[in-house]
């Protein structure tokens, strides 16, 4: 579990210019495109940093790579700013700096805005997934900018809190599943969070999802499930399904998205997400272990 998750770090500080947009003659929908990986990145930063299951060289790496994202991809956060004063009910700004503002990094020009913005009624009649909805009470709740009472409300309109068949799983729901238990629990920070009927329903049916996704070998969506296996009361660490994930990754760290990796001319574009998520899944997994191990209260 942790080598593959070191093995992750490694490559996306080897590809880190992938984050980054073109410097020249790029459109500021171009640069937009760039602001997901940047914050996803932010997010396994946050993850790996507050576990503290990484090695000294993987949490140097993964510090080098967050100082870089944050100076000279998102200019000091200047543009998260930009963007905002653009499209100033975009909740594209607070999503990404919310952990980069959990690791230290700080732009008061952000800040003031989302907060003028949460207030209005109109931020909050946004038309969202209710997952992602969910996601943006934790995030204003994470940067300080609410309390999150609106946490419960937004959950219960989601797929997973009706507990529905589980045999109606597909590939999209799944994804809004996994994205659920993440932003319910503050991406693993809160395993507490996680409702009792929710966990038993998870540890019924997850095993099955997870079988599906390995035979499948869809590598992204099968290390996102593993993820969910490790915020559980009582992670199953499918051995099989471990095993397989570990052997997709290549030589180098990369993380097909699914089958074999492509030969595409856009790599990175390709390969991030999953190698992030193989970060997430590798340090949940083992801090889970580690604690399991020591007999520590989860």
């Amino acid at each position: 579990m942790h080598r593959v998750g070191s093995r992750a770090v490694h490559w996306l500080e080897e590809h880190r210019g992938g984050f980054r947009a073109p410097d020249r003659g790029a459109s500021a929908d171009e640069v937009k495109e760039f602001f997901k990986p940047v914050g996803e990145l932010a997010l396994m930063g946050r993850v790996l940093t507050r576990e503290g299951v990484a090695g000294t060289s993987q949490a140097a790496q993964m510090r080098r790579l967050l100082d870089f994202a944050w100076r000279d991809v998102l200019d000091g956060g200047g543009l998260l700013a930009w963007m905002q004063r653009g499209e100033p009910l975009s909740p594209v700004p607070l999503e990404v700096y919310t952990a980069f503002r959990e690791l230290g990094y700080h732009h008061p020009e952000v800040e003031r805005h989302a907060r003028l913005m949460v207030s209005t009624r109109s931020w909050q009649a946004l038309e969202t997934l209710p997952s992602r909805r969910l996601g943006l009470t934790r995030h204003e709740a994470r940067a300080e900018l609410t309390s999150g009472t609106a946490t419960a409300a937004a959950l219960r309109r989601t797929w997973l809190a009706q507990t529905p068949e589980p045999w109606t799983v597909d590939y999209h729901i799944a994804y809004l599943v996994t994205h659920t238990v993440f932003h319910l629990t503050d991406w693993g920070a809160r395993l507490d969070a996680l409702p009792g009927d929710l966990a038993d329903y998870l540890t019924l049916w997850l095993p099955a999802w997870v079988d599906e996704w390995r035979e499948k070998e869809h590598w992204d969506l099968l290390g996102e499930l593993l993820v969910v296996d490790a915020m559980l009361p009582t992670p199953a660490f499918d051995g099989t399904a471990w095993q397989r994930f570990a052997e997709a990754q290549g030589p180098d760290g990369a993380m097909p998205l699914e089958r074999t990796r492509s030969a595409d001319g856009d790599e990175f574009g390709t390969l991030y997400h999953p190698t992030l998520v193989a970060v997430f899944a590798s340090t949940m997994a083992t801090s889970r272990a580690l604690t399991a191990l020591n007999g520590s209260p989860s």
